[in-house]
């Protein structure tokens, strides 16, 4: 009876947080997107590295999916309008203007940019659901945001007051507010299998996205196809796009858009976690305090 019961809380506390835990991994891959972007803008240019990330992530994922895309195509043609609005959001210009923006800012304007996403889902579905939003939420949200600012700013606050905005900075911006809309827009998805969203986002995302790669190409802003380049192409479409959306859509589906949405300041403390152990910093004092805010934010929004 008690091995029963035993078995019966673990697999609920399982189910419970399962939707927590698949939300943590998408910051996780983004915040190696960031990292990745930032180190391969002078080799690869941003239409293109967002074209092949997302055809070879669709060409990977379209053998897996193939059976349950053809059962759900009438539920996509019945919401083409929704499905077309969501992978141009999602797909085609998020992570098309994060590529060009990194071209022209830092990482700490960057991510530090990044970090207002949370507070944008909350207004977009503030603004577009009439959704209410108490005040230990709000604080959560604040407590995040200034865990996320120590932790890209080092520790160091003089770091902020010698800032300015580039072309980059702007175009973060931008992409921030597309992806917060994408995030709210999800409750209006068709009922269809998790796998069959991604590959019809990522198919529309696509489509939409050729016009600009053959712009771009019309430019001569071709790639090399060096070890590196491949290497962080398949690394693009594997992690930040297969895993981490799927991981991400289906955590906002069950928790919601606005608590995803902390999770976004996950990213920075996942880069820099990144780069202690691929560029061998080390674990500094900052860092830990700015996790700690992080996650007591967390705690404080979903409370």
């Amino acid at each position: 009876m008690l091995m029963s019961e035993y078995a019966h809380n673990k697999n609920r506390w399982y189910r419970s947080s399962l939707p927590y835990l698949l939300t943590g991994v998408a910051p996780l891959c983004w915040g190696g997107n960031i990292v990745l972007a930032r180190g391969v803008a002078d080799i690869i240019p941003p239409v293109s590295f967002a074209f092949w990330r997302w055809t070879i992530a669709f060409i990977i994922l379209l053998p897996f999916t193939w059976s349950r895309a053809r059962q759900d195509w009438p539920r996509v043609i019945k919401s083409w309008k929704i499905m077309s609005v969501l992978s141009i959001l999602g797909i085609s210009f998020f992570n098309t203007i994060l590529y060009t923006a990194m071209h022209t800012t830092t990482a700490i304007n960057g991510a530090m940019i990044q970090t207002t996403m949370p507070a944008v889902i909350i207004l977009v579905t503030l603004l577009l659901f009439k959704e209410t939003v108490s005040k230990l939420q709000i604080l959560g949200v604040a407590v995040c945001i200034l865990g996320a600012f120590i932790v890209i700013l080092r520790g160091r606050w003089a770091t902020l007051l010698g800032m300015s905005f580039a072309p980059g900075d702007i175009l973060m911006m931008g992409a921030v507010i597309l992806y917060a809309l994408y995030s709210a827009l999800l409750r209006q998805r068709p009922a269809i299998h998790p796998l069959s969203f991604l590959i019809y986002t990522f198919g529309l995302g696509i489509l939409f996205l050729l016009p600009l790669y053959v712009w771009e190409l019309s430019g001569s802003q071709t790639i090399t196809l060096t070890h590196d380049v491949v290497l962080s192409i398949l690394y693009v479409a594997l992690f930040p796009s297969i895993v981490a959306y799927f991981c991400w859509n289906r955590g906002v589906e069950v928790i919601g858009a606005n608590r995803a949405g902390l999770f976004i300041n996950l990213i920075p403390v996942f880069a820099s976690v990144l780069a202690i152990l691929f560029l061998g910093e080390t674990l500094q004092g900052f860092h830990i305090i700015g996790m700690a805010l992080i996650f007591g934010g967390m705690i404080l929004f979903n409370r």
